[in-house]
């Protein structure tokens, strides 16, 4: 019988560790069980509460880029979401990259069920630009699965987010046509359009609502932060730098790995 408790105190040795993370016994082989397990890894770290998710591979460049059919989310930590311009010491990541991302934060719960784009649409309060930052602790992910992934986070290291552009709201914007930039030391590594991430960002919000990981948290709420996936491939960062996430309408977010 699955343990998630026990898959997810593996997780968190690897973690801790700085381990890889390989195939092991007693690994969650369905997405329910990838989920459950996430919530116990959610415990071990003191994010019950989770401060919000992530959600990966909600575009066709991300998908083909992780080998991936559809989305997958993580829990994210208070202690790992940042707001604004933040330095981060580049030493404490693993393999680190960096994704240029559409972040949302909720103004109402959103209880586990079925929703669509326009029905989560007024749960939101905010829609800013946004860095994730991922670690690359992974090799074939063929072979090491998706419901491990999930447990695991899905990547999962930290976000930065930016700050609502003065005298912009959100509603008056293409939400589906926004263009996205992400600059290392000045220099633009990728752009990508929102409409990449399942053809409008709020379809991701409803897919995550929707999701078995979302249920197994007891769905989304009010105040929890939201990151809808990215419009570009991770860029992996092999030295300390400045990173710069921009969209238009939604303005900027800088984080220094230093």
């Amino acid at each position: 019988m699955f343990d998630p408790a026990a898959a997810a105190a593996e997780l968190h040795r690897m973690r801790r560790d700085r381990c890889r993370v390989l195939p092991f016994p007693g690994a969650p082989s369905t997405v329910a069980q990838g989920a459950a397990a996430q919530v116990a890894l959610a415990a071990l770290v003191g994010a019950s509460a989770p401060a919000g998710f992530k959600i990966g591979a909600t575009g066709k460049r991300m998908q083909e880029y992780l080998g991936l059919s559809g989305p997958a989310a993580g829990f994210m930590a208070a202690a790992n979401v940042h707001r604004a311009s933040v330095d981060l010491p580049f030493a404490s990541f693993i393999e680190p990259g960096v994704e240029c991302e559409i972040a949302v934060r909720l103004a109402r719960d959103l209880p586990p069920g079925e929703y669509t784009a326009q029905t989560v649409a007024d749960a939101v309060a905010e829609v800013v630009a946004g860095v994730e930052i991922v670690e690359n602790r992974y090799d074939d992910l063929r072979t090491l699965g998706t419901p491990t992934l999930i447990a695991d986070q899905v990547y999962h290291c930290a976000a930065v987010l930016g700050t609502v552009t003065s005298g912009v709201d959100w509603r008056s914007l293409d939400l589906g046509a926004l263009q996205g930039r992400i600059s290392v030391d000045g220099m633009v590594r990728d752009q990508g359009v929102s409409s990449d991430l399942m053809g409008h960002p709020f379809a991701c919000l409803a897919w995550l609502a929707g999701s078995d990981v979302a249920a197994a948290f007891g769905g989304l709420k009010a105040g929890q932060v939201v990151m809808l996936g990215s419009v570009t491939p991770p860029v992996w960062l092999k030295a300390p730098g400045a990173v710069e996430v921009a969209f238009e309408g939604l303005g900027s977010v800088r984080v220094r790995l230093v």
